[in-house]
């Protein structure tokens, strides 16, 4: 247990949300917008039938870094309650107008301590993602993000849908079907996925997605948690940091 709980505190949790670019397909750059038309022929569905040059873009650019940005990182990690049954979990959301300064921000975290980066479908979506983002945005990619060259066991990224698959790679498990399974409380009150770009471009209410990503991340730690059942615990206390306080250990 005691090498479980000194892994455990070493392990960032995180997710991130993501908007397209621009709030409209015509205020996209004209490189861009050729590009997107290209990229549109071979996502759209034989059920959609024929659709106008960028008529997905505003449903479906925010998931693809080249024609997205992300508007925030919640980030979290557990600490052991000393002489306690009891773990804490403190969290915290990077979001700025800026995405490069909260790219930066992000990466400058990344760099205080040896994390292990855990997210779910994060193999697949969040670290390329930022990557992505960070290349785009001129900025040097931290060492966790740093995987060219690097064996697999030297990668420091876990994944609670691949842990979940248990080797069955045709299986996708969404965070809140893992949530439900676990008894978990749900971060889907006011909110999901596919509600995030409408919520930042069209309402402007970057707070409510900042609500949503920290509900994310918890629910992700949580699953984490419960599919590691080596600690038996009477009660997690979440802390949320405000954006001034430092992410570090006692």
């Amino acid at each position: 247990m005691a090498d479980f709980l000194e892994q455990l505190g070493s392990i960032l949790f995180l997710d991130i949300e993501t908007a397209s670019l621009t709030e409209s397909f015509e205020e996209l750059d004209p490189r861009l917008q050729d590009e997107w038309v290209k990229k549109e022929r071979l996502i759209k569905t034989t059920e959609e039938g024929h659709i106008d040059p960028g008529s997905l873009y505003f449903d479906r650019a925010g998931i693809h870094a080249e024609f997205g940005q992300i508007v925030c990182i919640g980030v979290g990690y557990y600490q052991r309650k000393k002489k306690e049954k009891k773990l804490v979990f403190r969290s915290k959301v990077f979001a700025n107008e800026s995405e490069k300064e909260l790219l930066q921000e992000f990466s400058s975290l990344l760099d205080k301590k040896k994390w292990v980066l855990c997210a779910h479908n994060g193999k697949e979506f969040d670290f390329p993602y930022i990557c992505r983002r960070m290349l785009i945005q001129g900025i040097p990619l931290p060492e966790p993000l740093q995987i060219s060259g690097k064996k697999p066991w030297e990668v420091r990224h876990l994944d609670t849908m691949e842990l979940w698959k248990f080797g069955d790679y045709k299986h996708y498990t969404r965070l809140e079907l893992l949530a439900s399974v676990f008894g978990i409380p749900s971060s889907k009150d006011n909110l999901d996925g596919s509600q995030v770009n409408s919520t930042f471009h069209l309402e402007n209410d970057l707070e409510k997605i900042k609500k949503y990503c920290l509900k994310d991340v918890e629910v992700t730690a949580r699953v984490y948690l419960a599919m590691n059942p080596q600690l038996e615990l009477e009660e997690i206390e979440i802390i949320q940091l405000d954006d001034d306080s430092e992410q570090k250990g006692d």
